[in-house]
C-alpha cells in the first residue's frame, strides 16, 4: 500500500489486518489516511471487523466483510497530506487554547505596575495618562465585545453585513475586558497619593492631550447614536444606519485609545533617559497576549473559509498588532537604549502638558 493499488480491470482484496497495519496511525483520528480514485479523494477508516464508509463525501468502500474487505482502483496518498487534514483539525482546540493563554496574558500584564507601584510607595516615572485612558478604553471594548456576544439584534444585523457569519468575539474576550477595566481602575487611583500613603510625584494629574482624545470620543459615540435614532427603523442593516453602528462607534473608541495611550509613557521614557518606575514584565506578557490574539482571530477566519472575521471585526485585529509594535518600542528602551540607566535622579517628566505650575510646585 505504499505503492500505487490500481487497476482498471482487475480488484486487489486486503485483509482488514494489512488494512490495520497500513493506516493504524490513523486510527483515532477523525480523518484517516486518505486515499485516492481516479475521480474524487476518499478517505478508509480502520475497525475491528473491516473498513466502513463514514461520510459518502470522502470515503468510499466497494464490499465489505468480516475478514476482508474489496478496494478497487484507489492509491494511498502520501503522509504528508494525512498529516495536514489531521493538523487541520487541530485547529479549533488551538483557537480555544490561544484565546485563553492570551486572556491569561493580557490579564496577567495588568498586574505588574500596580504592584511595582505599591512596593515603590510611588508612582514616579509613570504617568496618571496611560490607567486613566485605559479606563475609558476597556469600558468601551467590554460593551462592544458584550453587545457583539450577547445582543441578538447587533448579531443579526453583523450576519447580515457578513455573508451571515457571525462575529469572533468570544467570552474570554468579555471576562478580559471586564477584569482589564477593574485593574486599570485600581491603578489610576494610585495617582491620588494620599489615598494609598505614596510619596508625592509627577504625573498625577492628565495631560490635555489625554483629556482631549477621551472628549472627542465620548462626543463621536452621542453624535452616531444621534444618526442612528434619526434612521428608519425598519431599513435595511446592510446599506441603513442600525444599531450595530453604534457597537462599531463604541468599538472605535478602544481603536483609537489604543494608538495613542502609549505615547506619552514612551515620552516620558525618553525625557527621562530611563525606564525606572515603568514596569517592563507588564510589557512582556502584553506583546505574548497581542501575538496570540492575532492568531487566534486569523484561525478562526480560516476555519470559517472568510476573512470578514478580521474585517468585520477590526479593533480586535488591530489592537493585537498596535500593542505589539508599542511594546517592542518598550523593550527597546528597556533593554538596549536605557540599560540600567536610572536616568533623571527623580523622574519628574510631566509629557505632552504645559503644566508649569505643576513643575513649579513640586520643585
Amino acid at each position: 500500500m505504499s505503492q500505487s493499488v490500481s487497476g482498471a480491470s482487475h480488484l486487489m482484496h486486503l485483509r482488514p489486518s494489512y488494512l490495520a497495519s497500513f493506516l493504524h496511525a490513523s486510527i483515532r483520528t477523525r480523518n484517516p489516511f486518505p486515499v485516492h480514485t481516479n475521480q474524487n479523494p476518499y478517505r478508509l477508516a480502520v475497525l475491528t471487523k473491516g473498513v466502513r464508509e463514514r461520510d459518502r463525501n470522502q470515503q468510499r468502500i466497494i464490499r465489505q466483510s468480516p475478514r476482508q474487505s474489496l478496494v478497487t482502483n484507489a492509491r494511498a496518498t502520501s503522509p504528508d497530506e494525512c498529516f495536514r487534514n489531521m493538523a487541520i483539525e487541530l485547529l479549533p482546540f488551538l483557537s480555544a487554547v490561544f484565546g485563553w493563554i492570551y486572556f491569561l496574558c493580557w490579564s496577567g500584564s495588568f498586574y505588574p505596575q500596580p504592584l511595582l507601584n505599591f512596593y515603590r510607595k510611588t508612582t514616579a516615572g509613570t504617568t496618571v495618562d496611560f490607567p486613566l485612558i485605559n479606563c475609558l478604553g476597556f469600558l468601551a471594548y467590554f460593551v462592544s465585545n458584550a453587545a457583539f456576544y450577547y445582543s441578538p439584534l447587533v448579531r443579526s444585523q453583523y450576519a447580515a453585513r457578513n455573508h451571515g457569519l457571525t462575529p469572533t468575539v468570544a467570552f474570554n474576550d468579555i471576562t478580559f475586558a471586564a477584569h482589564a477595566l477593574l485593574l486599570s481602575c485600581i491603578t489610576t487611583s494610585q495617582y491620588i497619593p494620599k489615598l494609598w500613603g505614596f510619596a508625592p510625584a509627577h504625573g498625577t494629574r492628565p495631560s490635555r492631550f489625554i483629556s482631549g482624545i477621551a472628549a472627542g470620543c465620548v462626543v463621536g459615540v452621542i453624535v452616531i447614536g444621534f444618526v442612528v435614532a434619526a434612521a428608519p427603523g425598519d431599513g435595511d442593516p446592510r446599506t441603513s444606519w442600525c444599531a450595530l453602528d453604534v457597537v462599531y462607534a463604541v468599538s472605535y473608541v478602544k481603536l483609537i485609545i489604543t494608538l495613542i495611550k502609549y505615547t506619552p509613557q514612551v515620552v516620558t521614557n525618553y525625557r527621562n533617559k530611563s525606564t525606572k518606575g515603568w514596569s517592563i514584565w507588564q510589557i512582556l506578557l502584553d506583546f505574548s497576549g497581542g501575538l496570540l490574539s492575532v492568531s487566534q482571530q486569523a484561525i478562526d477566519s480560516y476555519m470559517q473559509r472568510d476573512w470578514s472575521g478580521i474585517t468585520g471585526n477590526p479593533v480586535k485585529f488591530a489592537l493585537g498588532n498596535v500593542s505589539m509594535v508599542y511594546d517592542v518600542v518598550f523593550m527597546t528602551q528597556h533593554y538596549i537604549l536605557y540599560r540600567g540607566s536610572d536616568g533623571k535622579a527623580d523622574e519628574r517628566d510631566s509629557l505632552l502638558r504645559g503644566d508649569d505650575e505643576e513643575h513649579q510646585r513640586l520643585d
